[in-house]
């Protein structure tokens, strides 16, 4: 796909897509989405270890794009909100760890997008809100993402008033790891990244999928699943080296060629990364499957839903 609306970038293991709508204060627009998923779902079939989410322009992002919204009929709308469903689990699905780099406003879906990285930082100089409570459309689907990084009580204050939190207070109520100084945000987002990625990506990659399978599970069968995914990684060949490596007091050596050791095995992200995700992550034991692929090399994702 030509992008129009976005910009990738790899530079060694980190992918960076940046929302390049500056005049539309990077509103997204069903072309922007479906532009972002694009790019998403390719570093997650990449080698990549991160991606980097960025922005271009005065704002990181204003959210839906009205323009496509004012007159548009049930269809139109549920193309649009389920496109950008799809984004914000295609961030949470890869096997690559996703982080936010928050230079301004994130509003709305822009909030969302934030809220559906794994990690996030953010200049001090930026906000978030969740605006719709104050106006005449709810932010119902951005409050997926958002009631589920912060406390509840402190959701419900977002949803309601609508009103802009700045990125201290974000980072205290846990919408994002850290509010920086603003000069210092590209640095400190690269070194949390990369504190994120270091070790196996391979045994990343099946931990990201099982943590969150397992944090919407009742206790009991959140053990039974994490139990049976540990268990079946510990027989993966980066499991055995970082046993091995630790007992023999020795810098581990992944599964990977000695010229590439930092980059992981090749990781698709199969089927699910679009078709039935709404319905599959974190729905219940065996959404996830793990599957180690021929030769044993590395880790392929298949989400499904029941």
């Amino acid at each position: 796909m030509t992008y129009e609306h976005i910009l990738v970038q790899h530079d060694g293991p980190t992918a960076t897509v940046t929302m390049n709508r500056p005049d539309r204060r990077n509103a997204l627009s069903l072309a922007h989405l479906t532009e972002l998923l694009d790019a998403i779902m390719a570093v997650g079939n990449s080698d990549a270890t991160g991606l980097v989410l960025a922005a271009n322009g005065p704002v990181f992002s204003a959210g839906h794009d009205f323009s496509d919204i004012d007159g548009a009929d049930m269809a139109a709308m549920k193309q649009l909100v389920g496109t950008c469903s799809d984004v914000m689990l295609a961030l949470r699905s890869i096997p690559q760890v996703t982080i936010a780099r928050v230079h301004a406003l994130a509003t709305a879906a822009g909030c969302q997008l934030v809220a559906a990285c794994d990690l996030a930082v953010a200049a001090q100089s930026a906000a978030f809100a969740v605006p719709g409570g104050k106006g005449g459309w709810f932010c119902t689907t951005p409050m997926v993402a958002v009631g589920r990084a912060v406390p509840l009580k402190r959701a419900v204050e977002m949803a309601f008033t609508g009103d802009p939190v700045d990125a201290a207070t974000a980072a205290d109520w846990g919408l994002i790891n850290a509010a920086v100084p603003d000069n210092d945000l590209v640095d400190s987002t690269n070194a949390l990244l990369a504190r994120a990625t270091r070790g196996s990506a391979a045994s990343k990659a099946i931990g990201k999928q099982a943590l969150y399978a397992q944090l919407d599970m009742p206790l009991t069968d959140a053990y039974r699943y994490a139990t049976g995914v540990m268990a079946e990684a510990s027989q993966t060949p980066d499991a055995r080296e970082g046993v091995r490596s630790f007992l023999d007091k020795r810098p581990a050596r992944w599964d990977t060629p000695e010229h590439e050791r930092s980059w992981p095995a090749r990781r698709r992200c199969r089927g699910g990364c679009r078709g039935g995700l709404r319905a599959g992550v974190g729905a219940g034991v065996g959404d996830v499957n793990q599957r180690m692929p021929p030769g044993g090399r590395g880790t392929s994702f298949e989400v499904v839903s029941r």
